[in-house]
């Protein structure tokens, strides 16, 4: 998995490097060359006005050879300096004087008498573009500028000057090669950087997906070394801590089959082994009614188990609406304190805050939140030492009331608080062969507040106190 997603991740960014640098290569390349075709068009304009104006002052002189040969040297000067063709033809387009130095030499040369196309001339003379053309003369296209001579409102002639477009293209290959020598290093460095930052990235990828497979397999052992404060590193903080409450729910739910099992094999060894007895006659007739009463007790905690099993279903359905109707929370309240009265009284435990409370109408699920309260009641009395305390607390907060129950005792530890409302968990192990417990009640209990839009939570101090403490909405 690492190896794909490292290579994917490398090569989207090297793809991304590789075409950005390019498309840079590509703009400064036209934007290099359209400067230096814009340069040689301008050198050649400034060649062909410097001729046009020598032959339009020297119109008037009378030797025509010397004026030929003047208009040579000029043109042969600023060919050799501007690196050009520049040729002088007449009205026709007949090259008569070109500014090589055959010319000057021969009085002519393989470009005299060439007939160049004067459309083409025109064409380019009063173009305001910058022109390549062959001029039907060159094979390959020629930057070039054409100037049309007039006398008397006429074209006498057109001075030409042309170049070639191979040193522009020699001057761009030489510098895309000194911007693709010059970007190799820091690519190389770039794409090392890139490896280290993609392998850092994917690694911790790596790590999470092997220990998905190993808690597939029932591993819950492994954990994501956290080595940095980013999305990467909180995102092994929270696997991490996804690993430990699976885990945590893998003990219970091992736990819980253990338990679950055992406590149905013990009632139902129980049952059966009775009533044998009582059919096989092992038991005598005086004694069956003392053991039958052993086997409906054995049957009503089997039914109890099954009852939360089944509670917990319907309360987890989606299907299942709450029955909403206006009650008065104190007077269930105090219905459920006064049915555990004969236990209160068994432990001497104070009751404090009663007397305090107010009369609060909620708009609620009655039996349900009966259940609730009777849960924490009943929890609160069995955890209470003898001669402790449970105190009760109900207030109006921001139209929510606000329920709180703390009692004195043992306490929970700290580290098992956040795991008190989690299914199958029994608050006190060392209690935990209670036979009325099946460590559903606090789990049917947050259930019951979630489902009402409300919120518990749990709070304690080891050998001082536990307390309990619900939202739940007065008016919907």
């Amino acid at each position: 998995m690492r190896q794909k997603l490292f290579k994917k991740q490398f090569m989207a960014i090297a793809l991304i490097v590789f075409f950005s640098l390019s498309a840079i290569l590509i703009i400064l390349t036209f934007m290099y060359n359209n400067y230096l075709a814009e340069e040689k068009h301008e050198t050649l304009q400034k060649s062909c006005d410097l001729i046009l104006e020598f032959v339009t002052d020297d119109a008037s002189g009378t030797d025509k050879e010397y004026a030929e040969y003047s208009v040579y040297y000029i043109a042969q000067n600023l060919a050799k300096v501007s690196d050009c063709d520049i040729f002088i033809t007449d009205q026709n387009g007949a090259i008569r004087i070109c500014g090589c130095e055959a010319w000057g030499n021969d009085g002519g040369c393989d470009h005299s008498g060439t007939q160049l196309d004067t459309k083409i001339l025109n064409d380019i003379s009063s173009s305001e573009r910058n022109t390549l053309s062959t001029l039907n003369f060159y094979s390959a296209p020629h930057y070039s500028e054409v100037t049309a001579i007039t006398r008397d409102n006429a074209t006498a002639g057109y001075i030409v000057a042309a170049d070639s477009t191979d040193e522009v293209r020699e001057l761009m290959k030489r510098i895309a090669h000194i911007y693709i020598i010059s970007a190799i290093i820091p690519l190389l460095l770039m794409f090392v950087a890139l490896s280290i930052m993609t392998y850092r990235i994917t690694k911790p990828l790596k790590l999470m997906s092997d220990a998905a497979k190993s808690m597939a397999k029932g591993d819950f052992s492994r954990r994501i070394p956290v080595t940095r404060d980013d999305e990467i590193g909180q995102l092994a903080v929270s696997f991490n801590q996804m690993t430990n409450s699976l885990a945590r729910l893998e003990e219970v739910r091992k736990s819980f089959i253990a338990n679950v099992s055992h406590e149905l094999r013990t009632p139902m060894t129980t049952i059966g082994g009775f009533i044998d007895g009582i059919i096989d006659g092992t038991i005598p007739y005086e004694r069956q009614n003392d053991y039958l009463q052993i086997v409906h007790d054995e049957v009503k905690r089997l039914s109890r188990m099954v009852e939360s099993m089944l509670s917990i279903s319907r309360l987890e359905s989606r299907e299942a609406e709450l029955k909403l109707t206006n009650f008065d929370f104190k007077e269930q309240l105090l219905q459920i304190v006064v049915g555990q009265e004969q236990r209160i009284e068994q432990k001497n435990i104070s009751i404090k805050g009663l007397d305090t409370i107010d009369n609060f109408a909620v708009n609620a699920d009655k039996d349900l939140i009966y259940r609730v309260i009777y849960n924490l009641v009943d929890n609160a009395i069995k955890f209470t030492d003898d001669g402790g305390e449970i105190t009760f607390d109900v207030k109006n907060n921001s139209n929510n009331l606000k329920f709180k129950i703390e009692n004195t005792g043992q306490g929970i530890p700290e580290v098992e608080l956040p795991y008190v409302f989690e299914r199958f968990y029994k608050l006190d192990k060392s209690r935990s062969s209670n036979k009325e417990s099946t460590g559903l009640g606090l789990y049917i209990v947050k259930t019951i507040i979630k489902k009402h839009g409300g919120v518990i939570t749990v709070s304690s101090v080891e050998n001082q106190f536990t307390a309990f403490e619900f939202t739940l909405p007065i008016v919907r």
